[in-house]
């Protein structure tokens, strides 16, 4: 079986040959970095452009990448949603039309689910499993129950842990994107010169808040001597932001495997996903818990943590095998919860 997997949910336009058994033909990831970096974040107007003049050539070298003609192709595979709906527009209507010409079936894809599933591709492990998925647009803790089964046990109720990564590197002028930034200069750094605070640390459940974290940065930046900051300074509230992020992620995810363990109790594995999860620090944090926990610890490959189309493929492959096809009337969704049961997270009244 080979699949062609296609992702264009942010900035990354990607595409992916993936065979049923798991091995990666081909992987090619096409950045947009220099296109946003100048407005210090992504642009969905320059980022569904970037799609549209780049998609065709990158699916075209996927696919000599992996030395497979349309013709041996099973299925191909877009991410359907979440996402910036121009991006995603551009990977569905591409998709289709050459599932439509080739006469393949068409797999749209949960982006969320891509990430979820990453650890059977580069790990082959079994369900159930406890996800932490971190990016720069969500940050939730799920149980994996299998493909197309997940229980949120929490999520943020404000920003995602890589929006806070990004906003904090464009308040000390680190530039985009603002996780890679923050870690390297973290690591001169001296956790503890500043103090941040822990939002919700201590407390019960498994939700999470980083917005009042952000802001404390900003306040800490504010009450510094007049002129350009001390690279000193900078090193030192990185270093704090990580060791804050660290701590939170530890409380969290503490409180989280007690959930997961009274609901699965035959799950013994702990995985991380998501552009952030290529964070050394936290997949430090996470390793000593697992540890702790007697759980397995699971990260993909760095380069299987940011977006890509591999994990699109793969997750086409899953559902592929299920039975799993859609129609190509299927419509792109900007929103795509993994548990659509799932209540809203509550207002928990954090300060900073």
């Amino acid at each position: 079986m080979k699949i062609l997997g296609i992702e264009t949910s942010c900035d990354e336009t990607a595409a992916a040959v993936v065979t049923g058994d798991g091995e990666i033909l081909s992987n090619v990831v096409r950045s947009q970095l220099e296109e946003h970096a100048p407005y210090g974040g992504i642009v969905p107007e320059i980022a569904a452009r970037a799609h549209v003049s780049t998609l065709d050539h990158i699916v075209a070298d996927a696919m000599t990448k992996a030395a497979t003609a349309y013709e041996e192709l099973d299925a191909v595979a877009v991410t359907g949603g979440p996402g910036l709906i121009g991006g995603v527009i551009v990977g569905v209507m591409t998709a289709k039309a050459i599932a439509a010409a080739q006469n393949l079936p068409f797999l749209a894809i949960n982006h969320l689910e891509g990430h979820a599933l990453t650890p059977r591709l580069t790990d082959d492990i079994e369900f159930p499993y406890l996800l932490l998925l971190v990016s720069g647009g969500h940050t939730q803790l799920l149980g994996v129950e299998g493909v197309g089964k997940y229980c949120r046990l929490g999520t943020t109720i404000d920003d995602a842990i890589g929006e806070a990564f990004d906003k904090t590197a464009k308040m000390l002028g680190l530039g985009y994107p603002g996780g890679p930034a923050v870690e390297k200069v973290a690591n001169n750094g001296n956790p503890g010169k500043f103090s941040l605070p822990r939002p919700l640390k201590g407390r019960e459940g498994c939700d999470f808040s980083f917005s009042g974290l952000k802001t404390a940065v900003r306040t800490t930046v504010e009450k510094l001597p007049a002129g350009p900051l001390k690279n000193a300074d900078i090193a030192d509230i990185c270093a704090e932001f990580q060791a804050a992020v660290a701590d939170v992620i530890r409380d969290r995810v503490t409180n989280a495997i007690m959930q997961f363990k009274s609901r699965f109790p035959q799950g013994n594995t702990m995985v991380v996903a998501g552009g952030v999860a290529a964070n050394t620090a936290i997949r430090s944090a996470l390793s000593e818990i697992a540890d702790t926990e007697n759980m397995r610890f699971i990260a993909p490959p760095h380069n299987l943590c940011t977006d890509n189309a591999a994990m699109i493929a793969w997750a086409g492959i899953e559902r592929f095998k299920l039975g799993l096809i859609d129609q190509l009337g299927f419509a792109p969704r900007p929103r795509w919860p993994l548990d659509p049961d799932a209540p809203s997270a509550p207002f928990a009244g954090v300060k900073a």
